[in-house]
């Protein structure tokens, strides 16, 4: 019997990989995970596929692979769980679920 993960993934197609390997000097977790989140700079500000908005610290998580609605990621700047959704303009915008 096929496994429902596996059978979405197929469905949704491949997800694109990004290179973090650039230090974002976000100094407000470890240093071996600064490459995961940076600073949000406004309204000015573009998000990329593999980025979304934690709307309890303002910061921009990061991710190795494309976001998409539905995904689950967590904040360590404010420990929060969060799950990604469409928000105003079609950024990727995370809902905290605890």
């Amino acid at each position: 019997m096929n496994d429902p993960l596996e059978e979405r993934q197929r469905e949704m197609g491949s997800r694109r990989r990004y290179d973090l390997s650039d230090d974002t000097g976000f100094n407000e977790v470890p240093r071996r995970y600064r490459k995961f989140y940076r600073v949000w700079r406004g309204t000015g500000d573009c998000l990329a596929p593999n980025e979304a908005l934690c709307p309890v610290c303002k910061v921009v998580i990061r991710s190795k692979h494309e976001l998409r609605p539905g995904d689950r990621i967590y904040c360590m700047a404010c420990m929060t769980r969060l799950e990604v959704q469409r928000g105003e303009g079609g950024l990727l915008v995370a809902n905290p679920i605890y």
